[in-house]
């Protein structure tokens, strides 16, 4: 699975197999047998420097990328983080956020109802 995730990541970024394993210090045939699955128990070591010479977290290569959370909901919550928010203020916002997307939802079938 690392291996699959390297090379898939890899190859969405159009990075070739000796541009990471030059950047990440390691020899072509290391990362070359690592995305085949040839060594499946690379250090922590290798692996992080392998995800920062293809400029993703560790989490993006060690698991499933859809269990990850979408860099823009990071930045949102960051976002939240850095204004002040607090974690026991978020039931108040979620309600803000459940009205206005109520509104957009009404807003939605309002138009649609006119033929918009």
């Amino acid at each position: 699975m690392i291996g699959k995730n390297i090379y898939r990541i890899r190859r969405e970024k159009g990075i070739t197999l000796s541009a990471v394993a030059e950047q990440a210090n390691i020899s072509k045939s290391y990362l070359s047998n690592l995305e085949r699955g040839l060594n499946q128990n690379p250090s922590i070591y290798i692996m992080k420097k392998v995800s920062q010479a293809l400029d993703v977290d560790l989490q993006e290569i060690l698991g499933d990328r859809s269990k990850l959370p979408e860099s823009e909901w990071l930045n949102f919550v960051n976002e939240l983080k850095q204004s002040g928010v607090k974690k026991e203020q978020l039931p108040a916002y979620k309600k803000v956020i459940e009205f206005v997307k109520w509104q957009q939802e009404n807003e939605h079938r309002q138009k649609q109802k006119n033929g918009i």
